[in-house]
């Protein structure tokens, strides 16, 4: 006779009538909450590959959401499944034989776990269709510009502010700085994870460093759009300025640009686009990380003749340097994020009337609330000190609340104390006022290693000619032929105009 246990069973048949009967671990609630999200992560997943080859353009942050959230998802419901097989293992082998299987456990006897069934059945397709949905706007979301500028990097807040009001301000990050193409898209991706841990980490550089090393060429992405042998001619450019005096005086050039092109059969080669001329090829060494020192130039024309020009300085091999083909990019360096000087943002205000120039004094007076920005550790420090300062110096004018706003949004729009960002942060090639840019190589100390020739740098008129210039609006100054440039702060003989205006200049002088 058998011996019997508590339920008066046989052993050897309370062991085959209990285990036989349980159903497999992995069907517990747990597990299938688990088996649930890892479904929808994998949907997820699929759609978001899909989306991103396919589309013409490329998203390196779609690359965070497909290899790192959706796997998150994923690995989690991986956790929820084993945890329920450990957990509903463990009450199995607790349970008596004969005993009701555990709560978490799933028996489809039982008519409360079938409806439980269904409606979990139903609650997958409804997250698998919730997953499509969300899987596709998010990917429409990580292509546009708030998303860059707003949600993932605050630590953009200042190219993302400067971009709003540039010229490119309807032309996504990603059309920029990514383009089409699979070798860019995967190193974007690669890029675009790294400055998610950076962001986490708080290791980001402030200021963003300049120029970015691994930038696409432009002509791969700028020429999409700007042909840069196409003929332009002459320019015509006014250029209001308001003089740092009691009475704001205006003084106002007005010159064409030499603009150029570089089809042959669209007009003559020459002028400024001679640089991007696709016949020539002109090549340079920069010794400073931000391109501002160039020692070294190398042209080679339509014939194929080579000219080497240096500064007398210079006596490196040209071997150990990189040597870098000029581009768009080096002279439009700062074609949307544009941090304005003190100077050139009053000027605006001032011929707009958002500033009143009838205010005595008012520039020199905000030139000196916006040039000693390094004393500004935060923007609400600038900004409180600008009202508190202005409303000091003007306090029985009316306009003073108008000339308040205005200077605090100058502030607001060009300056980032957090970020150590603004005009003197980045340089600008574009022109020779602030930055060296033209002077880079224009300043008469590049000649022939043969001897002989020197690059031009004493002849303005060779990208301008100067129609008139005096302390009027512009539009009533008419010349019928080019003048020299006059300063209106008198002779600036052996002086270029970075040397005052630049950035480490005052804007006073102007």
């Amino acid at each position: 006779m058998e011996p019997a246990d508590s339920t008066g069973q046989p052993d050897d048949q309370a062991d085959k009538a209990g285990p036989s009967a349980y159903p497999p671990l992995w069907r517990n609630w747990i597990s299938l909450l688990g088996i649930m999200l890892v479904l929808a992560a994998c949907f997820s997943f699929v759609l978001l590959l899909v989306s991103d080859v396919a589309s013409a353009s490329r998203n390196p942050y779609v690359g965070v959401l497909a290899y790192l959230v959706a796997p998150g998802i994923g690995g989690f419901g991986l956790a929820l499944i084993i945890a329920g097989i450990l957990v509903e293992r463990r009450l199995l082998r607790r349970l008596a034989p004969g005993a009701p299987l555990p709560v978490i456990s799933i028996d489809t006897s039982r008519r409360s776990d079938r409806r439980k069934i269904a409606l979990f059945g139903c609650g997958i397709v409804l997250i698998l269709l919730v997953s499509a949905l969300g899987s596709y706007r998010t990917y429409q979301f990580t292509e546009s510009v708030n998303f860059c500028g707003e949600v993932c990097h605050q630590v953009m807040k200042p190219e993302f502010t400067t971009y709003q009001h540039s010229p490119h301000a309807r032309v996504t990050c990603t059309e920029c700085h990514i383009g089409t193409g699979a070798e860019w898209w995967v190193k974007a991706k690669i890029s675009g994870l790294y400055q998610v841990y950076a962001t986490a980490r708080g290791i980001y550089q402030r200021p963003i460093k300049t120029p970015i090393r691994n930038l696409r060429p432009a002509q791969e992405t700028c020429e999409h759009c700007h042909w840069p042998q196409k003929f332009i001619g002459n320019v015509e450019r006014v250029y209001r300025h308001y003089l740092t005096d009691e009475n704001n005086t205006p003084y106002t050039v007005r010159l064409l640009l030499k603009v150029g092109g570089g089809d042959p059969t669209a007009g003559p080669v020459g002028g400024i686009h001679w640089h991007m001329s696709v016949a020539n090829k002109v090549e340079y060494i920069a010794t400073d990380a931000r391109r501002q020192v160039i020692p070294w130039v190398r042209v080679t024309n339509p014939e194929g003749k080579v000219t080497v020009y240096k500064t007398k300085d210079f006596k490196d091999d040209p071997a150990r340097h990189e040597i870098r083909r000029m581009d768009c990019m080096d002279c439009h360096n700062r074609p949307s994020h544009i941090f304005k000087s003190p100077g050139e943002a009053l000027d605006v205000s001032l011929s707009l009337g958002r500033l009143d120039p009838k205010m005595p004094n008012i520039k020199a007076e905000a030139v000196d609330l916006l040039m000693p920005h390094e004393s500004y550790s935060t923007e609400r420090q600038a900004l409180d000190t600008i009202a508190a300062t202005l409303a000091r110096k003007y306090p029985k004018d009316a306009r003073v609340a108008g000339a308040i706003a205005e200077v605090q949004r100058i502030y607001r729009d060009n300056f980032f104390p957090e970020m150590k960002s603004n005009w003197q942060a980045y340089p600008v090639n574009i022109g020779h006022k602030e930055w060296p840019g033209c002077f880079r190589c224009h300043d008469g100390e590049h000649k022939s290693v043969e001897g002989g020739s020197m690059i031009k740098s004493d002849d303005c008129n060779t990208c301008h000619l100067i129609l008139a210039q005096g302390k009027k609006s512009g539009d009533e100054l008419v010349q019928p032929t080019p003048l020299k440039f006059k300063h209106p702060g008198g002779s600036m003989e052996d002086q270029t105009c970075v040397d005052c205006h630049g950035s480490s200049g005052g804007e006073k002088k102007s």
